[in-house]
């Protein structure tokens, strides 16, 4: 099941990946920069994960005393993210195709771990975020922009209702309640702060116990 889902994730990613900027584009544009470049500049590493790193959309707010570190399981989206860098950015940052579920990093290495709208799609969340605990040191932190189940029950049913055809078509689920499964995973949250009406895009900010 586990396999199928990541399969399933993967072959939409990389089927939208040629078409993703344009579809995200107003978002992008109006909400979604703001938010990612007010969240770059709180970081500090010096060693960093990205998880998710997609068409590469975080690049041009990393700070440049950090050292990093990207990972995606869409090669498609990779190859675009790639292309982003500049000589200068080469040298410090690396982008590799990789599982969030299932990551190729000794325990306690990065100082921080960061993930934008990507654990909507992670086929098991709690598994990701707990691979996301295990690579990061005791004390690290971790910093996310995420898109959720809504606050009001109403629009939270819908949204439950809807979020499986969705997921077919895109890989996405919109029901998700990720604040829950950061604590399940075994972080501390430090804050969970709503950045739309009715809690669906949140910033959460967390921390490695020890």
């Amino acid at each position: 099941m586990a396999q199928r889902g990541k399969q399933h994730t993967r072959s939409r990613y990389d089927l939208i990946a040629p078409f993703y900027n344009i579809m995200e584009w107003p978002l992008e544009r109006f909400l979604f920069s703001r938010w990612r470049k007010q969240l770059w500049n709180q970081i500090t590493g010096p060693k960093v994960l990205e998880i998710g790193v997609g068409t590469g959309k975080n690049i041009p707010y990393y700070p440049d005393n950090i050292a990093l570190t990207g990972i995606d399981l869409s090669p498609g989206m990779l190859k675009r993210a790639k292309q982003l860098l500049d000589k200068n950015q080469q040298d410090r940052i690396s982008l590799k195709e990789m599982d969030a579920q299932d990551m190729d990093f000794p325990d306690n290495h990065f100082d921080a771990a960061v993930a934008t709208f990507v654990f909507c799609s992670v086929p098991d969340p709690i598994l990701g975020l707990k691979e996301a605990l295990r690579v990061t040191k005791p004390g690290g932190t971790l910093h996310m922009l995420e898109h959720m189940r809504a606050n009001p029950p109403v629009l939270a049913s819908a949204m439950e209702k809807l979020d499986s055809p969705i997921h077919y078509l895109s890989g996405v689920h919109i029901a998700r309640r990720t604040v829950s499964n950061v604590k399940k995973a075994g972080w501390d949250i430090e804050t969970a702060r709503d950045l739309t009406s009715g809690g669906i895009v949140k910033k959460i900010e967390a921390t490695k116990p020890g």
